[in-house]
């Protein structure tokens, strides 16, 4: 069995186009690879947020506590049962699909995996993890964003 093509990529719908964030805009990533992995059928699209029951648009939302998780619109709207649904039904879909790891959209508060934004709002970011990241990673995914392809190149060519 040929691993290189059994290995698919759990992917943030946004980064493939899908026009879900929560503006209604996209954040598609114009590269070879992605095309190529899509071209193999090893993409995996994603969108936790829609899966947790979320429209598009929708207001913007940011993580306000971790401990107890509080995540609120701008509007102050509780939307943190959509976020933590969402997370379980992208790592439900991981599992199923057998990916090996996850290429999901950086500073978002689902898929962010190094950074997300504060809670405040004003555009100002911080140390942290989404809640869809954190929920791929305690499950052994590795997660990487769009800023991290070299390292995402890296890890598929030391596991296919």
């Amino acid at each position: 069995m040929n691993n290189s093509q059994n290995n698919k990529i759990l992917i943030s719908a946004c980064l493939l186009g899908s026009k879900v964030r929560y503006d209604g805009n996209h954040n598609l990533i114009d590269s070879e690879l992605i095309q190529r992995l899509r071209d193999e059928g090893r993409l995996v699209p994603v969108c936790p947020e829609i899966e947790g029951g979320l429209t598009t648009p929708r207001a913007p939302a940011e993580i306000q506590d971790k401990f107890p998780l509080r995540i609120t619109t701008i509007n102050d709207e509780d939307v943190t049962p959509q976020f933590l649904s969402g997370a379980e039904r992208a790592l439900d879909i991981a599992q199923r699909e057998g990916c090996c790891c996850a290429l999901m959209k950086s500073r978002s508060p689902s898929c962010g995996n190094h950074e997300i934004y504060d809670g405040h709002f004003s555009g100002t970011l911080k140390s942290g993890s989404g809640v869809t990241a954190d929920e791929l990673m305690r499950h052994g995914f590795p997660v990487y964003n769009e800023r991290q392809l070299d390292q995402l190149i890296e890890f598929i060519a030391r596991h296919n």
